[in-house]
């Protein structure tokens, strides 16, 4: 009897709300300048274009749910027109909540026109106690198109002492030039206490980013990586490497604040314009 009522106690259960997003821009070039094409928001995904008195277009990616947990899902999508400059960053940090069981899901798609550039700069995603986020990063570049591409993330929040350590996360990259893939890569945290601690792994360090430059060739990329040597704190925990036309930076510290610290200055040698959004700043 009580196993029968259980059951239909369960089957009763209504299923939780979800939130739905996506968001989409294209842009064209008009007068020496990136203009807005196409704009398309749908659910809880919006974009907003704040004056600038660059040439580049900017965009802001907001989530009106106010953070994604498990089952939600998001779809981002932006085109730059050839020779355009395009910068899209976020409204604020995302915030990745404690799942029931399901898992959110965030999928960018990104294409960058020839000899155009993007600046992907999201600010940072907050892993909360058992949350569950699945992203992936698809970016399609054309000939002698650029690129600037961070994704970093924060385990738990500084002030309040979290470490989430049993928060789950999947990112998966992959970049193609003219339909060749030229960069992959994956990211995965399972809440095993030894990718937190491990010396080769995170080494008890609470946040880390990821930044990826693609160069119009393999010289641009290593006068890059050569200025970016220079600045680099000699006991910071990030480092930068070359290969082709990829530059790679990898960067981990023990807070939020240290890590903007660490990757803040890197960012301003390899963005279009040689400067962060306002949001960043704000």
């Amino acid at each position: 009897m009580k196993n029968t009522l259980l059951k239909n106690v369960i089957a009763t259960t209504p299923a939780l709300q979800r939130a739905r997003g996506a968001g989409a821009i294209v842009t064209k070039q008009r007068d020496g300048r990136t203009r807005l094409d196409q704009l398309f928001q749908d659910g809880c995904g919006k974009i907003r274009l704040p004056n600038t008195h660059s040439s580049a277009l900017e965009a802001v990616l907001i989530n009106t749910a106010g953070g994604i947990t498990g089952g939600d899902q998001l779809q981002w999508r932006a085109e730059v027109a050839a020779g355009g400059h395009l910068v899209v960053t976020t409204q604020a940090c995302e915030r990745s909540y404690r799942s029931t069981g399901d898992t959110a899901r965030v999928e960018t798609r990104l294409k960058v026109g020839v000899g155009a550039h993007l600046d992907w700069l999201p600010q940072e995603t907050i892993l909360f106690e058992a949350s569950k986020l699945d992203r992936r990063l698809d970016i399609e570049l054309d000939a002698g198109a650029t690129l600037t591409a961070i994704e970093a993330i924060l385990l738990g929040r500084d002030a309040m002492g979290e470490e989430a350590r049993d928060a789950e996360l999947r990112d998966n990259w992959r970049i193609y030039r003219c339909g060749r893939l030229i960069h992959a890569e994956a990211t995965q945290l399972t809440g095993a206490g030894s990718e937190r601690d491990g010396l080769s792994l995170l080494a008890h360090c609470r946040a880390f980013a990821s930044i990826v430059h693609i160069a119009a060739d393999a010289d641009r990329a290593e006068i890059l990586r050569d200025r970016i040597r220079t600045i680099l704190p000699a006991n910071g925990q990030i480092a930068a490497s070359a290969n082709g036309e990829r530059l790679v930076i990898r960067a981990m510290a023990r807070s939020g604040l240290a890590l903007r610290r660490l990757i803040v200055p890197t960012l301003l040698e390899l963005t279009g314009a040689g400067s962060l959004p306002r949001l960043w700043h704000l």
